[in-house]
């Protein structure tokens, strides 16, 4: 009896698994297509495809985690960085595969003046979505405030590669030359 209980609980996760495939593999398809689309659009079409990009990004497939994430990013408005940082951590406890989740966190480290977890957040973000220009801009803001404009111009680079209309990064350039003494970049 407990055999045949047994192969019926593997039947229905075999089954489990193979009709979430598909679905698994939508949002990355999506996300290939719609980062595809930004990297050639011009300055309007990209705002609206960074824009759903950012909305696919924000995803995480359970409710429950959508709103640690949407309580973390309150807190990090509201200035609270101890409570976002604490709805994050929540959050990567229970999904660490959800790079914005580690983003966001970096960004409360950041706030809070603890680089070395910032940076190590962006580390964990950018090993789940090297395309993520968000996480991107925030690693070169961070070398930036480090004085490593050299390293800075190479995040931000990296982010006009992905986006080349991200309206932060442009600006960030210009002061990045400027700490380069007006050298070309």
């Amino acid at each position: 009896m407990a055999r045949l209980n047994l192969n019926r609980i593997v039947a229905a996760l075999l089954a489990i698994v193979t009709f979430s495939l598909p679905a698994l593999a939508a949002p990355s398809a999506r996300l290939d297509g719609l980062f595809e689309q930004l990297s050639q659009a011009d300055e309007k079409d990209a705002r609206r495809i960074a824009g759903e990009i950012e909305l696919e990004l924000e995803k995480s497939g359970s409710p429950a985690m959508d709103l640690l994430l949407r309580r973390g990013r309150d807190a990090i408005e509201a200035g609270d960085t101890a409570m976002a940082i604490e709805h994050l951590s929540a959050l990567i406890d229970h999904a660490p595969d959800f790079a914005e989740a580690w983003h966001l966190r970096s960004v409360a480290f950041f706030k809070a003046d603890r680089y070395g977890l910032a940076l190590s957040d962006i580390e964990h973000a950018l090993a789940l979505e090297p395309r993520h220009y968000n996480v991107l801009y925030g690693l070169g803001v961070l070398l930036d405030e480090m004085n490593q404009p050299d390293l800075a111009q190479e995040a931000f680079s990296r982010v006009l590669a992905i986006h080349p209309h991200h309206e932060d990064v442009t600006k960030a350039m210009e002061g990045i030359k400027s700490q380069l003494g007006g050298a070309d970049l």
